[in-house]
C-alpha cells in the first residue's frame, strides 16, 4: 500500500514520574530528513529516536518533539545550594558598594540563578524506556494516517489513471477516420488551386504525412506507462520516485501526441492528457 508523506500523531502518557508527551508531523521531501526537538535530559536518546523513526519511515521531512512535565508533589523539597548562594550574595553586595543607589537583593533572582536550586534526582531509566514505549505508539499513528491518506491519493490517481486510458483508446479507434479526413481536406485544397496534380506524386505525400502523423507508437508508450503506474500503485514499498518517473513519461509521450496532431481531436486528447497527469504529479509529489 502507498503511503503519503503527509500526516501527524500526537502520543501523551502520564505516570508516577510525570507526564511526557510525543509529537510526530511529516510532510514531504526527496529524502528521509528528520528534526529532533527533546529536551536536555533526553539528549542522549536522541540517537535512538533517529533509529527508530528510520525503520518505520523512507522518505519525507520528519519533525519529531518531545515534552516532559515531571511529577510535582506537595512533599516536593527545594534543596538549595547553600555555598552558592552564599557566593551569589557576597558578590551582590561588593557591587552595591560601588553603585551610586544601591538596591535590594532579591531572593527569587537568587534562586533562578543556574546550579542554586538542586534538582531532585530521578530514575531516567525508567523514563526512557516510557518514552521508547510512547514513541512507537506515536510512530504507529503516523505511519497508519500516512497509509490512510496514501489510499485516498491511491483512489484519486488511478481514477485519473482510468480517464487517461479512455482518452487513449478513443485516439486510437478514431485514427483511421482521423487520417481519411486529413486526406479529404488536402485533395479538396487541391482541387480548389484547379492545378494538375501528379497522382503518384501526391500518393507518395500522403503517405509521407501519414506517417508523420502515425501516432501508434506514442499511444502503445502511454498504455504500456498506464498499465505499469497500476501496478506500481499495489507494491508494498516506497513508489514515490518510481511515480514520479512515469509521470515524465507521460508527459512526454502526451506532449508528442499534441505535436503530431494534425486534427482539432487528437490535440484535445493532448492537453486533456497533459491535465490529468499534472493533476496525478501533484498527489504523486506528497507519496512516499
Amino acid at each position: 500500500m502507498i503511503k503519503s508523506m503527509t500526516a501527524f500523531a500526537r502520543e501523551q502518557q502520564s505516570d508516577e514520574f510525570g507526564t511526557l508527551t510525543w509529537e510526530l508531523r511529516s510532510v514531504n521531501s526527496r529524502y528521509l530528513d528528520i528534526n529532533c526537538r527533546l529536551p536536555e535530559e533526553f539528549r542522549a536518546q536522541e540517537g535512538r529516536t533517529r533509529e527508530s523513526i528510520n525503520k518505520r519511515i523512507q522518505r519525507g521531512k520528519i519533525e519529531c518533539g518531545l515534552r516532559f512535565a515531571p511529577e510535582m508533589t506537595a512533599e516536593t523539597e527545594i534543596k538549595v545550594n547553600a555555598p552558592l548562594v552564599k557566593s551569589l550574595i557576597d558578590a551582590c553586595q561588593q557591587i552595591n558598594t560601588r553603585l551610586h543607589q544601591p538596591s535590594e537583593i532579591n531572593p527569587v533572582d537568587i534562586l533562578s540563578w543556574p546550579g542554586v536550586v538542586a534538582e531532585a534526582e530521578q530514575d531516567f531509566k525508567a523514563i526512557y524506556a516510557a518514552s521508547e514505549q510512547l514513541l512507537q505508539k506515536a510512530l504507529d499513528e503516523l505511519v497508519e494516517n500516512r497509509l490512510r491518506e496514501g489510499e485516498r491519493m491511491r483512489e484519486l490517481i488511478l481514477t485519473r489513471c482510468s480517464a487517461m486510458q479512455d482518452i487513449v483508446g478513443n485516439v486510437r479507434q478514431q485514427l483511421p477516420q482521423i487520417q481519411q479526413r486529413y486526406r479529404e481536406k488536402l485533395t479538396a485544397r487541391l482541387e480548389e488551386l484547379n492545378t494538375a496534380v501528379d497522382q503518384d506524386r501526391l500518393e507518395q505525400e500522403l503517405v509521407f504525412l501519414a506517417q508523420k502523423m502515425d501516432v501508434d507508437e506514442e499511444l502503445d508508450r502511454l498504455s504500456v506507462h498506464l498499465t505499469e503506474l497500476c501496478q506500481v500503485l499495489d507494491r508494498d514499498e516506497a513508489v514515490g520516485r518510481r511515480l514520479d518517473f512515469l509521470m515524465q513519461e507521460l508527459n512526454r509521450e502526451a506532449n508528442t501526441l499534441g505535436s503530431k496532431s494534425a486534427d482539432i481531436q487528437t490535440t484535445q486528447a493532448s492537453v486533456e492528457l497533459k491535465v490529468l497527469i499534472e493533476q496525478m504529479r501533484e498527489q504523486i509529489q506528497n507519496i512516499e
